[in-house]
Formats: C-alpha cells, structure tokens, sequence
C-alpha cells in the first residue's frame, strides 16, 4: 500500500511539474453585410443584409514548437457559424470546422483562416424551392475569411472588429451550386481562460531552410454532377505530377501536369449534343481536359495550404474558359504521404470537391 501511494505521489508530482505551453480562448463575433452577387442568377438573392455569430474556440501557441516561433505564435481550434441570408430561397446555414489566427504589427491585427463543413436549411428543389441555384445539396463546405483589430478591453476580455468573408458551396456535388458568397463587419469580444504565457524567442530566423526538388504523384477523385440539374452524379479522377522546390521553412513553389477524366463532363457534352445540334458538339467528341499549373504551398506543422493556377493545354470541348484555379489544404501523415481537400473552380465556379492522396518523393 505504501509502495503504491509513493507511486502516485510521484506521478501527480511529474504531472503538476510539466511546463504548460498554450492557453484557451473563446470568440464571440456578430457580423452582417451582403451578398456578393458573382453570377446573373443571385441577383434575386439580393433582398436583404446577411448576419450571423460565429464563435471559436482555440489554442493560443507560445513558440514551445518550431512551426509556433515561424509563424508568430498563431492560434488554432474549432468554430462555429451562423447564418441568415435574410432570404426566403437561400434561408440559413449552420457550419462547424477548424481555424488558424495568424497576427501582425504587434499582435494588434488578427487574420483567421477558417475551413469547414455546413448544413443548409433550404436547398435547391424543383417543386418547392426552384430558384435556388445557389445550393444543391444540404450539406456544403464552408471557408472564411476574417480581418481583425484586436485590443485588450478589461481583465481577461479583448475586444476585435473587422470584416468577414463568408462561403458556402458543395463543389458540385451535385447540381444546382453557384455558390454564395458574402462579405461585411464584425465585432465581438474574446475571453482568455489562462493568464498568457511568457512567449518562446525564434532562434532560426536566419537560418535558410531549403530542400532539393521532390517528385509529387497526386490523384484527386470524388464525385460531381453537371451543370444539368438532375443529371446525376458521376465520379471523377484527376492524376497529377508536379515537382515542387522549398524555397523558406513555410515556402514551396511546384510547376506540374493533370488529365482531367471526369465522367460527368462526358455526359454532359453528350447531352449538349442531341439537345444543342446547331452547336456543332458531337457525340463523341473527347471529354479528356489536360491543364498545365504552377502553385504555391504554405507548410504550417503537419498541414499545409495550396494555391494552383492552371491552363488547358488540351480541351476538345471549350464549355468553361481555358484557365482554372484550385485552392486546398493537405494533411502530412509522413514526410512523404499526405492527403487533403480541394476545390478546383473556373473563377468563382466550382467544379469539382477533390478528395486528395499523393506522395511527395
């Protein structure tokens, strides 16, 4: 019984003697603006001024990692979001994922980079809500964007005010789905539960971090539908090779290739066929798409964000313009086998959520 007192006694005191290296926070925002009409069909949508909460919950870091110190000490955690379009077809969202808050000029101006998943109460449907081409589906994704000025207001409470990008799509999934997009201000006030923690000094900043090329083989697969509503959902696969060069200890630059074989494209152009013939589309005319792009990745810790900028290099059926773009996030479960999210879209069009896994040799 002794053995097994002194036992706990030095576990609790191993415990209680581990250095604490974040502290939590809680955000509480309201925000209203509008409706950024990118497309003809949302101009009806325009009837009213969204607003909504969105609260997070989060780590403050203080540079006991590498990945803190080099990106001054961010924050991460999860949210919540509400909104109502104020709109009797589009109705209102519910949304919940993940977020990083990165800082500048002396921790006073607050960037938050959000990315989620989104419950819509009323989506598109062809006898009760046919207008509706914004939503296809209930459930969307969600990304947002904020700009905050951050201040201490009184104990532990800050006070912060900004503006706020709201999106929601399903990638096309399924069909209807422009999209909504939205933008306004915000304000709101955030509780810290733990005094702040004395912050870790960056000892690397001068130390240049490079690696020689890598060799990256992607595929990018899911499901989609057309343009046509009620067409059906077809999946798709988008192979890929790029090579990539770090040029920072947060940098890469990759310039690469992709074939695009995306079955609901091939329908699609059978359908625009037998329904347009003075269009001069045939029957077997070849869905097959290859882009050339070059990109941009932001390594953060285990995860990383991707931007790509392409260019069809072969596209027998001109339907979209030639050149598309691609915004995602993946995951490194090793230094060399990740996998990850992304939206490819013709401007503000998607078309296509991709499920990602790919080696990076």
């Amino acid at each position: 019984m002794r053995k097994l007192y002194i036992l706990v006694l030095l576990f609790t005191t191993v415990l209680s003697a581990q250095e604490k290296t974040e502290t939590t926070a809680l955000d509480v925002h309201y925000f209203r603006g509008n409706v950024l009409p990118h497309t003809d069909d949302l101009q009806h949508f325009l009837q009213g001024h969204p607003d909504g909460v969105l609260i997070s919950l989060y780590k403050k870091t203080y540079g006991h990692q590498a990945w803190e110190r080099a990106f001054n000490y961010p924050d991460y955690g999860g949210y919540f979001i509400y909104q109502d379009f104020k709109n009797d077809i589009l109705g209102k969202v519910y949304g919940v994922g993940a977020h990083y808050n990165f800082y500048i000029l002396n921790r006073k101006v607050q960037f938050k980079i959000a990315q989620g998943v989104a419950y819509t109460t009323d989506p598109h449907d062809k006898e009760t809500n046919s207008k509706n081409a914004a939503f296809g589906s209930k459930i969307v994704a969600n990304t947002n964007f904020a700009l905050h000025y951050t201040t201490r207001l009184i104990d532990n409470f800050d006070f912060q005010a900004g503006f706020l990008l709201t999106h929601f799509s399903n990638g096309r999934i399924k069909a209807p789905n422009s999209g909504v997009n939205s933008y306004g201000v915000n304000i709101g006030v955030t509780y810290n539960f733990e005094e702040p923690l004395e912050r870790q000094a960056d000892t690397l900043p001068k130390v240049k971090i490079t690696e020689p090329i890598k060799y990256n083989f992607v595929l990018r697969t899911g499901i989609s539908e057309s343009s046509i509503v009620g067409s059906g959902q077809k999946p798709f696969y988008h192979p890929a090779f790029y090579i990539d060069k770090r040029i920072s200890r947060k940098s890469a630059f990759q310039l690469g290739t992709e074939l695009f074989l995306t079955q609901s494209y091939k329908e699609y152009i059978k359908f625009m066929a037998i329904a347009y013939p003075r269009e001069n589309v045939t029957v077997d005319t070849d869905y097959k798409r290859v882009g050339v792009f070059v990109g941009y990745e932001l390594f953060i810790n285990r995860i990383s964000l991707e931007a790509q900028l392409g260019y069809y290099v072969y596209q027998p059926y001109k339907s979209d313009i030639p050149i598309y773009d691609r915004v995602g996030m993946k995951y490194y479960f090793t230094k060399k086998i990740y996998t990850g999210l992304s939206i490819k879209t013709h401007v503000f069009l998607a078309e296509a959520m991709e499920f990602v896994v790919g080696v990076r040799l």
